[in-house]
């Protein structure tokens, strides 16, 4: 009887990875990400709007925008008024958002796996991989809040989303505060919607 009880603990504890991976929240939100990102490319690239209109809505689902924002803008977003804020939060979701759907041309015909989560902090790490259909692997982590929202991916496991941000942000920070990069982050976004699409 002791022996049985030790085998199924033993067991019990072998299992209480997976138990737990499979309760985060933050597969979820990652498996829901990567199933819009595949129909977004399953027929073909299409344009930029049909892949924006399909991947869209699971992407501002998905995302902590506030959170993100903030923290590529660094210790200047205290000092925006509440107005600057909200109007800075909805350019970077609408940038962000196109900008990943424009990247999404790459993608078509290619795999996007999720491998699985870890703990980390009270939030999650998902680890995934991305194929392109020449078989070019990169490993893209996503990095999530307690509620299984994405606050940052890393490329490869150590590029961050979010300090590539910043410092992309800099230079309109510092030449125009919170007004600047506004201007900067709507054209930016124009930039791409009214680019022509490559033959």
């Amino acid at each position: 009887m002791r022996l049985i009880r030790s085998v199924l603990l033993a067991l019990a504890l072998a299992a209480a990875p997976a138990a737990q991976a499979a309760d985060d929240p933050a597969l979820a939100t990652v498996k829901t990400l990567y199933g819009s990102f595949d129909a977004a490319v399953k027929a073909g690239a299409g344009t930029l709007q049909q892949r924006l209109d399909a991947v869209g809505p699971a992407m501002e689902r998905s995302f902590d925008f506030p959170a993100m924002v903030r923290l590529a803008v660094g210790p200047q977003w205290a000092s925006f008024t509440p107005e600057q804020q909200a109007a800075l939060t909805e350019a970077f979701r609408r940038n962000f958002v196109t900008t990943y759907a424009n990247r999404l041309k790459q993608a078509a015909g290619g795999r996007f796996e999720v491998l699985g989560s870890e703990r980390r902090g009270a939030g999650s790490l998902v680890q995934t991989k991305v194929t392109t259909p020449d078989n070019d692997a990169s490993q893209i982590d996503f990095v999530t809040n307690a509620e299984g929202k994405v606050t940052d991916v890393l490329l490869n496991g150590n590029v961050s989303e979010v300090a590539s941000q910043r410092s992309v942000f800099n230079p309109p920070l510092k030449a125009g505060g919170a007004d600047g990069l506004l201007k900067f982050l709507r054209q930016r976004t124009e930039n791409m919607l009214s680019a022509k699409p490559t033959p």
